[in-house]
């Protein structure tokens, strides 16, 4: 892909998501720079893993530094912020999603991606069974109740560190 490419990609997903603050479960335009709307799909759900990811990323750093970290409050709260700052990004992936069978294997993969990050499931577990924990794992995270962080007490911190270090 030339830089020209991607600029035009780049300016074509944007594009999109201009017209989908709208209707996220509209139609999708039609693109030269994409030659379906399934690429399209693929392309936007690339760009929510950038997003997704890089909150994730800052949240296992910061747990690899304090062990008393409740991964799954912290992975839960990550996905939320990820999905406030781009309501309209994941609103039209969400909207679309079952649509098209080519997206499903990215789909799959983020569900997998959570569940490890979070510490719900292990590598070492079959696929098939990552991804189910993680799918589990992201129906809560849609449909619960956005609630604050839950603070630890100074004793239960204290607890947290010494189980952790045993």
């Amino acid at each position: 892909m030339s830089w020209t490419d991607y600029y035009e990609r780049r300016d074509a997903i944007d594009s999109v998501l201009v017209r989908a603050e709208k209707d996220p479960a509209g139609p999708l335009p039609t693109s030269p720079a994409f030659s379906d709307p399934a690429e399209l799909l693929l392309a936007l759900h690339y760009r929510w893993t950038l997003k997704l990811t890089g909150r994730l990323g800052m949240v296992l750093a910061e747990a690899d530094r304090d062990p008393s970290i409740d991964l799954v409050d912290a992975i839960s709260d990550a996905w939320r912020k990820a999905v406030a700052d781009n309501a309209t990004l994941h609103a039209v992936l969400e909207a679309h999603a079952d649509r098209y069978e080519a997206l499903w294997p990215q789909l799959q993969a983020e569900q997998r991606t959570l569940a490890l990050a979070a510490g719900l499931a292990e590598t070492h577990e079959p696929t098939e069974e990552i991804t189910r924990v993680g799918a589990a794992f992201q129906t809560l995270l849609r449909t619960a109740a956005q609630k604050p962080s839950r603070r630890h007490s100074p004793v239960e911190q204290l607890l947290r560190r010494l189980v952790a270090s045993a």
